[in-house]
């Protein structure tokens, strides 16, 4: 188990996938701790942006986002200029003031549904979080409360209908296990843009 300062300077020195950008997903099951360690790599790379696939997704398009993403962000990067896009406000139900994504040398993207089929090309990485669905939603309904309970029943349908059709897992380059104190890197089943063994050589 490394430290997350080392597995950023390994995808730092990834070759770029989106124009200049190093662009590395992070899926896995609503509620498997995504955002948290998205977060915490970002914050390991010095700062690097995320960009939130809740932003891009609405109550009436949970998976329909892939056309927005690549129009405003992956297109944008790929030329080497700025990704704009308006972040969905889910309390408000409508799209919000612009942002500005900015060509950095790693960008994450994290949400479920990050390691798409329509978004592979553009990655230079795909990391999955390891939790089962069950435990992953448990956690999800545990921490937005019953307010959201008829989302949530809604979601996980939603969810599990994408994966069959849309699977991320097996494209994963790297897993990711939380431990009690940091995060374990394993090989994933199958390398997307690059070697698997480039992020996970070095495993006790």
């Amino acid at each position: 188990m490394n430290d997350l300062a080392d597995r950023a300077r390994r995808l730092r020195a990834l070759p770029p996938s989106c124009g200049p950008v190093r662009l590395i997903a992070v899926d896995g099951h609503a509620g498997s701790g995504k955002t948290t360690f998205a977060g915490r790599l970002a914050a390991a790379l010095g700062g690097a942006p995320v960009l939130h696939l809740d932003d891009l997704a609405t109550h009436e398009e949970l998976f329909a986002w892939t056309d927005r993403l690549r129009a405003q962000v992956l297109d944008p990067l790929s030329h080497g200029e700025p990704g704009r896009y308006t972040p969905y406000d889910w309390t408000a139900r409508r799209f919000g003031p612009e942002r500005t994504l900015d060509p950095a040398p790693v960008l994450l993207i994290e949400g479920v549904g990050a390691g798409r089929a329509a978004v592979r090309p553009y990655l230079a990485g795909l990391l999955w979080l390891e939790l089962d669905r069950e435990r992953s939603w448990e956690r999800g309904r545990h921490r937005d409360g019953p307010g959201l309970t008829d989302f949530w029943d809604g979601w996980t349908v939603a969810e599990q209908r994408h994966f069959a059709d849309d699977p991320s897992y097996p494209f994963a380059g790297t897993v990711i296990r939380q431990m009690p104190e940091g995060y374990m890197w394993l090989e994933g089943p199958r390398a997307t843009a690059v070697p698997s063994r480039f992020l996970t050589q070095g495993e006790a």
